[in-house]
């Protein structure tokens, strides 16, 4: 038998490695900003055209490399970082592997430009496919830029799992978010398309998060501060008011490292217990300081999965020291019922010392002096205004002996206010009923129908925000005072790539800033309460689904809207309202299944009532 089992060549070793390290533009992005805080840069310029898939360029003015270093730098396992094996449980850098130009390399147009600071001359290398097409000495400043070209162009099955130049553009801006966050210290500069899209200073923390999120986030702010002998934590989270739908603003740094963990992230969430509404999410930017050996980074090749040692130590600090910081600066609740918290010192007042009170005295006032009134008369004496007629105010109230039958008890609210337009065209002969406050029970010839309220609502509203969006012949209702809901600038992002069909949908849009948003006016369904909601439930689901084109965003958008208005489970209909959405159902062009594909509902025949008897 001949042998089978053979080397695989260096290029095709490397495009397989960059399955793993390089999967889309912002893992480009990612591994090259890491590389560029790796050395030194307190500069940093990233240049990025079509989503990445065009041009990613990265530009820092740390220590450079010199004509080998940056000829090596493209070889397999090549590193600075580590020397030997127990370096990876000692590690202060973002890059230890050696595979990202390599595996970059191995898939893109790469030009590298670098000089040290003690040469006077520069590098410049270029690549294609792992082969290098030139190397030549050229001058350059201080310094390495990076420019990726063309990604994936020796691989097409690859660039066309890519998505829309939008949706990789969001990628690109969560990496940037990420390191920037990270690193304050490091001031950082980013172009899209020619554009300015971020320019951020060196700054502390705080800064950082509020040049990124915008001014508004500024006072939702908590700081938390805490160290111990196994972690120090240190950073802020967001008080209860402000928790969200959507997961867009919970950020972990371990050693400066952005990582991802949803066991520490269970962590404030029982901190917040009890201060935030069910399916929400508290916002926290925390910085988690440990000894290098006590993590393990080495899980995963993005390196955002990392191992601590004692990870229910670490959980139970977390959950108690931002449980402290609520409690320190008065964001929860008191629980002594009888103290009065506007006599309790602040917190930030406890090391001040106290001074002697002033005693100021009005040495020109006269108790005897007359009072001026409105129409310039000075009198001493004061008239009680009259009232005619006062003794017949009750004159017209009849008092039962009884004392029980102009009593009346609160009823139980029932929701018929969604349904009031068309009541004069609804059919009252057919015969409905609630059950559970969950289904809609109807007759029909053959026996009788089981519907879910809640999923055949959301179809008749999904069919009709749908056609409105095609049509474009949707009606709003302008708002007395216009409603300002703040955003954060990625948010407002997506806003912006919604607006039209929003505006076909019924809303009308003011100005729309960079951390802000202003609303004149709603579709008639919604409320003017319901806004902000609505709004971060369609950011969120945008976030979560990223749909690249018009057709697939009309579709969200009226699947979110039809989610989020239609009837719940729970609340009460009355026989108008269930007559109504049963002859609505049943005028959609489908109606045994809900926009997300769920059944909305069953029919049980008069023989298979029948068949229970036997």
């Amino acid at each position: 038998m001949a042998d089978i089992i053979r080397l695989l060549p260096d290029h095709v070793a490397n495009q397989i490695a960059a399955g793993e390290v390089v999967q889309r533009p912002s893992s480009v992005v990612k591994e090259l900003l890491e590389n560029a805080i790796d050395a030194g840069a307190t500069e940093i310029q990233l240049i990025v055209k079509d989503g990445g898939k065009t041009l990613i360029q990265i530009v820092d003015n740390g220590k450079g490399m010199s004509g080998t270093d940056a000829r090596l730098s493209f070889e397999r396992h090549a590193t600075s970082k580590i020397q030997k094996a127990e370096d990876l449980f000692n590690l202060h850098t973002k890059g230890f592997r050696g595979e990202a130009l390599a595996s970059i390399a191995a898939i893109a147009h790469v030009e590298m430009l670098t000089r040290t600071v003690e040469d006077e001359i520069g590098t410049r290398i270029k690549m294609e496919g792992s082969k290098v097409v030139a190397q030549e000495v050229v001058v350059a400043p201080k310094g390495t830029s990076m420019l990726v070209k063309n990604l994936f162009f020796n691989i097409p099955a690859r660039r066309n799992f890519l998505k829309s130049d939008q949706v990789e553009f969001r990628h690109i801006t969560d990496e940037f978010h990420r390191i920037s966050l990270a690193h304050p210290q490091v001031a950082f500069n980013f172009y899209n398309n020619g554009s300015d899209v971020f320019q951020l200073p060196a700054n502390n923390f705080r800064k950082r998060i509020v040049q990124i999120f915008g001014r508004k986030t500024d006072e939702k702010l908590v700081p938390v501060d805490e160290e111990t002998q196994v972690v120090k934590i240190s950073g802020y989270i967001q008080k209860p008011e402000f928790a969200k739908k959507s997961r867009g603003e919970q950020f972990f740094f371990a050693n400066n490292r952005f990582i991802k963990s949803p066991y520490l992230h269970h962590a404030i969430l029982g901190a917040f217990e009890g201060l935030i509404r069910p399916g929400t999410h508290p916002g926290y930017f925390l910085n988690l300081e440990v000894d290098p050996g006590t993590i393990d980074i080495n899980i995963h090749p993005t390196k955002t999965e990392v191992k601590f040692d004692d990870e229910h130590t670490l959980y139970a600090m977390l959950k108690s020291t931002v449980k402290h910081s609520l409690g320190q600066f008065n964001v929860t609740p008191a629980i002594d019922f009888e103290q009065d918290q506007n006599l309790d010192t602040p917190y930030s007042y406890k090391n001040k010392e106290v001074g002697i009170p002033q005693v100021v005295v009005d040495s020109s006032f006269n108790p005897f002096e007359a009072v001026k009134t409105s129409k310039g008369n000075s009198t001493g004496n004061y008239s009680k205004p009259k009232v005619e007629g006062w003794e017949n105010l009750y004159s017209d109230m009849e008092v039962s002996l009884d004392g029980n039958s102009n009593l009346e008890f609160e009823s139980e609210v029932v929701n018929s206010s969604i349904f009031d337009e068309g009541k004069e065209v609804v059919d009252h002969t057919t015969t409905t009923f609630q059950l559970r406050k969950k289904y809609i029970i109807t007759t029909i010839k053959s026996g009788m129908v089981v519907i879910n309220q809640s999923r055949a609502h959301q179809r008749v509203l999904y069919e009709k925000f749908l056609k409105n969006i095609t049509i474009k012949e949707a009606v709003s209702q302008q708002l007395l005072f216009p409603l300002t809901l703040s955003f954060s600038p990625s948010e407002i992002g997506i806003l912006n790539e919604i607006k039209e069909n929003l505006c076909t949908v019924g809303f009308v849009f003011g100005e729309v800033a960079v951390d802000g948003v202003e609303i004149k006016g709603v579709p008639v369904l919604v409320a003017e309460s319901e806004v902000q909601m609505i709004m971060e439930q369609l950011i969120s689901d945008f976030q979560q689904e990223v749909p690249g084109d018009s057709f697939s965003q009309s579709d969200m958008l009226a699947k979110t809207l039809a989610k989020t208005l239609s009837v719940k489970t729970g609340e009460t209909l009355d026989e108008f309202s269930q007559v109504k959405l049963v002859n609505d159902l049943f005028a959609c062009k489908e109606t045994t299944l809900s926009p997300f594909n769920k059944k909305v509902y069953m029919t049980i025949t008069e023989n298979d009532i029948e068949r229970k008897f036997i």
